[in-house]
């Protein structure tokens, strides 16, 4: 039987997280994900490494200083997959006064020390370019700086670097229950065909996301916390304008909306607060949450949206620690961490959470584990690249530039995309390589066999839809021919 210091139970980017920062002070760890790593909230989410300006007004100071410094720690480990985004926030003086947007602002800036982003500034969009898609009424406004976040790949990154450092990875393997004893845990693990292996865990972290109440349940471990799921529901429509700026829009309930320009030729706009009812994996973007959003866009754009224009649309539902707040949009994003050291065999439940500090989560619940079990260690993950992260010093644009030069046969349409996916492992995808053929089989929008093959052999990609929707996002652009010669090759949907 095998034996773990850790089991970590869920393959999100906490789950992924905390096995990363656990294999790194030296624990023995197995995570355990019953479907495919980032496969539910954590693939589902805004995308945005952002401190939460609308915290702000719930006076959530202590998450939003926190995420911010985040923003900073992001750019410098994930750098293929963190890139910073200006973000336009048309005023409206119906909502929210521009003294206290002004306010509010200045304490984003200044909450946490600002390295890479520049700082808030007022427009004036009857003369900067930002206000072109904007309704004519709507002349005045801000732009301020955060992150967009590939949220899947961050994922991946977490779970590559904790297997480097000696974690084992188990994906498609569901927790199927725990028993405790006085020296830890027997865990049963039920792979995808049924079957059943047993391994010995001294402790074990509860990191199921919307599930959290069900792998309590398996442990016969003790209620610690209760979990509000609240569904986020996106949509995609074509491209609402050109530019790389985002849109940050008061609505008329006082909630916030993104609109965010998405691979090139679309535009993402979410997100809704809407309490979620039965499993998890039926979350979907309903009619009423879909017209939501596109009457939040029509009411400040120029160019009106309706339901028939989405193109596609997901949700992800967000297991928030429950607070009592009766509106969802109220409910704590900050993570709450709760700690059963029973008879000296560790349960450590998360509840929230939010992708942006999920690093600040999980060294946080490793050294609540570890000096558990006697064995903290020291805090590593700050200052460690994430695998592709490391750019050598230079720009995202200047690493792609040098990567076009090192590569002139490689189409300029797939260099971008490659670039934000594999980031500083590039070289070693492409080597050897003197031509688009020697890649092998295309399956469209730049996506090859020896991709697919590598995302196989290093990130634990097991069908098509893994590798459609999760480590290359790639579903909006590969035509039914390609998705099809990949579910294929795949041998699985």
């Amino acid at each position: 039987m095998q034996e773990f210091d850790i089991l970590v139970v869920g393959g999100g980017i906490n789950g992924a997280g905390i096995a990363r920062d656990a294999a790194g002070r030296g624990m023995r760890v197995c995570l355990a994900e019953r479907g495919d790593l980032a496969g539910a909230t954590s693939s589902s989410s805004s995308k945005l490494i952002h401190g939460g300006l609308r915290y702000l007004e719930q006076y959530e100071f202590r998450l939003v200083r926190e995420a911010l410094a985040e923003r900073e720690v992001m750019l410098r480990i994930a750098a293929h997959i963190v890139w910073p985004m200006r973000f336009v926030l048309p005023h409206r003086p119906e909502m929210r006064p521009r003294w206290m947007i002004r306010a509010g602002l200045f304490l984003y800036d200044n909450l946490a020390r600002r390295v890479s982003l520049p700082p808030t500034e007022a427009l004036d969009f009857r003369r900067h370019a930002y206000g072109a898609p904007l309704k004519e009424g709507i002349t005045a406004g801000f732009a301020y700086s955060d992150c967009w976040v590939e949220d899947a790949r961050l994922v991946i990154g977490n779970a590559r670097d904790a297997a480097a450092r000696g974690a084992e990875i188990r994906v498609r393997t569901s927790f199927a229950g725990a028993v405790r004893d006085a020296g830890g845990w027997t865990c049963t693990l039920r792979d995808a065909d049924g079957n059943d292996s047993t391994i010995r865990a001294r402790a074990l972290v509860n990191a199921a996301g919307p599930w959290v109440t069900a792998a309590q349940g398996a442990a016969h471990a003790k209620a610690t916390g209760s979990v509000r799921l609240v569904r986020g529901s996106h949509i995609v429509l074509p491209a609402l304008y050109q530019g790389d700026q985002a849109y940050i829009l008061q609505n008329d309930d006082r909630r916030v909306v993104f609109v965010i320009p998405y691979q090139g030729r679309f535009s993402l706009v979410g997100t809704t607060d809407v309490p979620h009812e039965g499993d998890a994996a039926t979350a979907h973007c309903t009619e009423a949450e879909a017209a939501y959003l596109c009457a939040a866009v029509s009411a400040q754009f120029r160019r009106p949206v309706t339901p028939a224009d989405i193109v596609w649309s997901y949700a992800g539902v967000r297991p928030l620690y429950d607070d009592g707040a009766d509106n969802p949009s109220a409910i704590t994003r900050d993570y709450v961490l709760k700690l059963d050291a029973e008879g000296g065999a560790p349960v450590l439940t998360i509840y929230g959470g939010k992708i942006t500090t999920y690093r600040r989560l999980a060294e946080e619940a490793v050294g609540k584990v570890g000096a558990a079990l006697g064995r903290a260690g020291t805090p590593w993950t700050a200052a460690a690249a994430l695998p592709g992260g490391d750019l050598g010093g230079r720009s995202l644009a200047a690493f792609e530039e040098e990567m076009g030069r090192a590569h002139p046969w490689l189409p300029p349409a797939w260099l971008p995309r490659l670039v934000r996916t594999h980031g500083a492992e590039l070289p070693a995808l492409l080597d050897g390589a003197t031509r688009p053929e020697d890649l092998g089989h295309h399956f469209g929008a730049g996506l090859t066999e020896r991709e697919v093959q590598r995302l196989v052999d290093a990130e634990w990609a097991r069908t098509a839809d893994d590798i459609l929707w999760r480590r290359t996002k790639l579903g909006l652009h590969i035509d039914a021919a390609g998705q099809a010669a990949l579910r294929e090759r795949m041998g699985a949907a």
